[in-house]
């Protein structure tokens, strides 16, 4: 019975980033020649590869079939770690990259929608312009995948809201207030009114969001006080793209985030309606590590800062 140091201590000795990318390629793809294909190996390198990690691990990772190759359970405990370990040795990459290209460093920015569309869309080109040997990747999550990256260490600052509890040795700091507003197309019939009544609001038909998200739970509260329940669009969604296109193309109400919405409302695509605004909420703010905050970090947190100020 071989104990999980000793099996470390092996890997450490005899383990390759090559048997990471075999084993996730066959677990995807499920053929040794597509794997090869993939990667660029040869057939039987791949296989020569996966006896080699078999007996280093001393496990069976797939079983073979007529068609190909299936995950093993032993496999399919291995596989998030595998994923986990290229993704930091992409993200390791890159960062190098950055820095030999001449860069000034490279930061992880992981925002949520209403951030990349209240704050981000134009904050983070003026600060490329201001900082082009700087290179950000922008991942968009919400909640709980952002404190998920956070704890696997993928991110070096997030820009959302305050989460219920923050990461041990992080700190949040409020950069843009935020409230829910009802919009709609700036030729639905209830535009011109600008501030309808219940009663106008109940008459007409809404976009809704799916039931786990805040804007969906502040509609069925506003819904309360509407003297009829509204006819509700058949699409619930979350997707962006799909609510832009929606809420221009038809005559819809929805209740969202003033940051989510805002480049429309900017740019006349949309309208805000002043009913029902009764509806706070929290306000975008940056997460970040309360101490070793990165120079091209730190440079990128303190430009959102002075952006966020000078809008309010």
């Amino acid at each position: 019975m071989q104990t999980p140091s000793a099996l470390l201590n092996r890997l450490l000795a005899r383990g390759k980033f090559r048997h990471i990318q075999v084993l996730l390629f066959l677990a995807e793809l499920g053929s040794v020649q597509r794997t090869a294909q993939a990667i660029g190996m040869t057939q039987s390198s791949v296989t020569q590869t996966l006896a080699y990690l078999e007996a280093l691990l001393d496990i069976r990772l797939f079983d073979r079939h007529a068609r190909g190759v299936r995950p093993t359970a032993a496999c399919a405990d291995l596989l998030p770690v595998a994923r986990q370990l290229l993704l930091g040795l992409a993200d390791g990459a890159a960062a190098l990259a950055a820095r030999q290209n001449q860069g000034e460093g490279y930061v992880r920015l992981i925002a949520s929608a209403s951030a990349v569309h209240g704050l981000l869309l134009d904050a983070l080109p003026q600060f490329s312009e201001r900082h082009p040997m700087i290179q950000v990747r922008l991942d968009e999550a919400e909640g709980e995948d952002q404190l998920l990256a956070i704890a696997r260490g993928e991110v070096d600052l997030a820009i959302c809201r305050e989460p219920a509890v923050v990461p041990e040795g992080w700190m949040f700091e409020p950069l843009r207030a935020d409230r829910f507003v009802v919009v709609c197309r700036p030729d639905h019939p209830l535009a011109r009114t600008r501030a309808p009544s219940m009663k106008a609001l109940a008459s007409h038909r809404w976009l809704l969001l799916p039931a786990s998200l805040s804007a969906r739970r502040r509609f069925d509260e506003l819904a309360e006080r509407f003297p009829a329940m509204p006819a509700t669009y058949p699409i619930v969604t979350r997707s962006a793209p799909m609510l832009w296109q929606l809420l221009q193309q038809q005559d819809l109400l929805a209740l969202l985030p003033l940051n989510l919405v805002r480049p429309l409302l900017d740019a006349g695509r949309l309208v805000h309606l002043r009913g029902g605004d009764a509806h706070p909420l929290a306000p975008i703010g940056a997460l970040r590590p309360a101490s070793g905050l990165g120079a091209a970090a730190a440079r990128l947190y303190e430009a959102l800062r002075t952006r966020a100020a000078a809008t309010h």
